[in-house]
């Protein structure tokens, strides 16, 4: 007689439910996508090809209407690639396009999507999902999408202030800031995953805590215990307003050993008429907190956007800028042609700018600001500095990709190492030996 365990039948595992992720936009998407795959559960397995997938899934953006675009576009080659496969996957579209236009009007213009994902749901995108793929609801920590070098910690969701060129209020809504606890839990959890580097970001890093009726000391309380999280060697700020730069968070950069002096500000413009028509929630004067930031912290490094063709600029307006951004000598900066997006107030304004003449300003600033990064740059070579090493260079054997303390992931230039002890995830001392434009190049010392 067979024994009572020979008649147990074992039971065969899951398969595996593969997923193909494309994330646009901005860092907060990539932090968004990277929860999304966790929801999906600890046998979600990531695959190279959208035809292998169970489910496809597009984190689109909507900001202004070249992004726009970008999505539509990416979801339509994917639809052609679905199509006459033998088992077509789910077709998941989510994120901030979604959130500007509306899952009703999306579904009559693009009904090859299987459905649609609003931002204001996103803490239910995994179960909707496996919902509409029969999967039971096991969801698990977030997975990273990111080099090993670093993780995106966004601290809050959508914007309290009301800029006449932004969609994001009306797309992310309003400010929502994650309590404190949640963040140092999700911060060590990424430590342990190898994250030597966090980068913090926000609509508007110095507005953390706002909403909850906290008073303005509350950021710099919450780097200052970030920066308590023994293996986190670097904490990056990014989007930082400038009336949020207070002696308060001057103080805790410089007291701080992990948060860099890096301050990341979108200041937009610097003449007082076009800031003013933009509704910039500004205290100060772009100058004065520049200066600012330079008198407490010499070394610091800047980092701006601005817009060009803002309806009513005027050569003289323009002209400041560029006089403003020669006299400052921001260590990276990044310049954007002015959109009048449907809905927002700068798109009534009259005096719109002529389209050529847009693009004539941006390639000006941008020839300026490179000559001022290549003097900068210049100034690194010969000096001996850390250097995290985010990946392997895919074109040069030997080579790997790495940034200093002053070069952010996706947003800077790089620094291109090569010798002993590097490999991606790793934090080394290496020397500079070349400058270019925007790059660096360093070599580790022989042992």
């Amino acid at each position: 007689m067979p024994s009572n365990q020979s008649c147990l039948k074992k039971k065969s595992p899951r398969a595996s439910l593969k997923i193909w992720v494309k994330s646009l936009g901005c860092p907060k998407n990539t932090v968004d996508t990277e929860r999304l795959v966790g929801q999906l559960g600890l046998d979600v397995l990531p695959v190279q090809s959208p035809r292998q997938a169970d489910i496809v899934f597009v984190n689109t953006c909507g900001f202004i209407e070249p992004a726009v675009r970008e999505s539509l576009r990416t979801i339509l080659d994917l639809a052609k690639v679905l199509e006459g496969g033998k088992k077509r996957p789910l077709l998941a579209v989510a994120g901030c396009m979604v959130g500007r236009y509306g899952r009703e009007s999306l579904q009559k213009d693009l009904p090859e999507v299987d459905i649609w994902l609003e931002p204001k749901t996103r803490d239910s995108w995994g179960e909707l999902l496996l919902n509409a793929v029969s999967r039971p609801y096991t969801p698990s920590l977030r997975k990273l999408s990111t080099a090993p070098s670093y993780a995106y910690l966004k601290v809050s969701e959508g914007c309290r202030h009301h800029c006449a060129f932004c969609t994001i209020p009306s797309i992310r809504g309003p400010l929502h800031s994650a309590p404190k606890e949640q963040l140092l839990d999700e911060a060590r959890y990424l430590a342990g995953l190898g994250a030597k580097e966090l980068v913090l970001i926000a609509q508007d890093l110095t507005d953390y805590g706002h909403d909850l009726g906290a008073d303005g000391n509350v950021f710099p309380d919450l780097v200052r215990s970030l920066g308590e999280i023994e293996d986190i060697k670097w904490l990056r700020m990014l989007y930082l307003y400038p009336n949020g730069i207070t002696p308060e968070l001057l103080a805790a950069v410089r007291e701080v050993p992990s948060l860099l002096p890096y301050f990341d500000m979108p200041l937009q413009h610097s003449h007082p008429d076009i800031l003013k028509n933009m509704g910039r929630p500004f205290a100060v004067e772009p100058e004065k907190v520049c200066d600012k930031i330079r008198e407490a912290i010499p070394d610091a490094a800047l980092r701006t956007t601005f817009i060009v063709g803002y309806p009513g600029e005027t050569d003289a307006h323009f002209r400041h800028l560029c006089d403003f951004v020669e006299k400052t000598g921001f260590t990276q900066l990044g310049v954007f042609t002015f959109w009048p997006e449907e809905g927002t107030k700068a798109a009534a304004l009259p005096d719109q700018v002529e389209p050529e003449v847009k693009i004539e300003r941006r390639n000006i600033l941008m020839e300026l600001q490179q000559d001022i990064s290549r003097d900068f740059l210049e100034t690194q070579v010969g000096t001996s500095q850390d250097v995290l090493v985010d990946s392997v260079n895919p074109e040069w054997p030997g080579l790997h990709n790495g940034r200093v303390w002053f070069q952010a992931p996706d947003v800077d230039g790089m620094c291109y190492i090569s010798g002993p002890g590097v490999q991606p995830g790793a934090m080394v001392r290496a020397d500079i030996v070349e400058s270019q434009e925007y790059d660096l190049s360093a070599l580790t010392p022989e042992p």
